[in-house]
């Protein structure tokens, strides 16, 4: 009988952790007001250094949902996906190694999403954190900007810009060549700017 209150405990406190960390995981945002990402007007790129200078690059097929009171956006939630075969540093050679196994593996990890865990707005400053998913590692980013307005109308828009920098070596992108005479001929930082403009369903 001991035993099998025990048993009986245990599978409840098996089911209920899971339970209780994906509550704590969902961004607290219900009832707030919804908007989309405009990615006709938007853009999410992308800078590393590469020899002795910089190659920039960006994403064309991405979207996104946004959800906040535009008076203070602390409190929303932000999500995200990128379609990774839309890489585009504006060189098809150059982009189709990025899509190998050399680099982002887009055959077996085909999207790179981010779910925030809080906004914060304090002025026109905004913080996002959250956990971005790349190549099958999630690690926990932030991102930094601030909000750049909001347009009134029938179909509001807001508008904002945020940054961040990662490591790429922490999503298991560790493809490097080693120069003569030293060093490497890639980074392992990668900065990433943001800007969204977001239309009100």
């Amino acid at each position: 009988m001991i035993r099998t209150a025990r048993a009986a405990a245990l599978i409840a406190l098996v089911v209920a952790i899971p339970a209780a960390l994906a509550a704590q995981a969902a961004p607290a945002a219900a009832g707030l007001p919804t908007w989309s990402i405009d990615v006709a007007h938007s853009e999410v790129n992308f800078r590393i250094r590469h020899f002795m200078s910089r190659v920039s690059g960006t994403f064309t097929d991405w979207s996104g949902t946004i959800q906040g009171d535009p008076a203070n956006w602390s409190g929303g939630s932000v999500t995200a996906t990128i379609n990774v075969a839309s890489v585009d540093t504006r060189q098809e050679r150059r982009d189709a190694d990025l899509r190998s196994g050399r680099f982002f593996a887009v055959d077996s990890f085909p999207t790179i999403t981010f779910v925030s865990r809080s906004v914060v707005q304090a002025g026109d400053s905004l913080t996002v954190s959250g956990d971005l998913t790349m190549r099958g590692v999630t690690k926990p980013v932030v991102l930094k900007g601030m909000v750049l307005g909001v347009m009134p109308g029938e179909r509001p828009r807001a508008g904002f810009e945020v940054t961040t920098t990662l490591n790429r070596l922490d999503y298991g992108v560790m493809y490097n060549r080693v120069l003569e005479g030293g060093g490497t001929m890639l980074g392992d930082d990668v900065e990433i700017r943001i800007n969204v403009e977001a239309l009100r369903q």
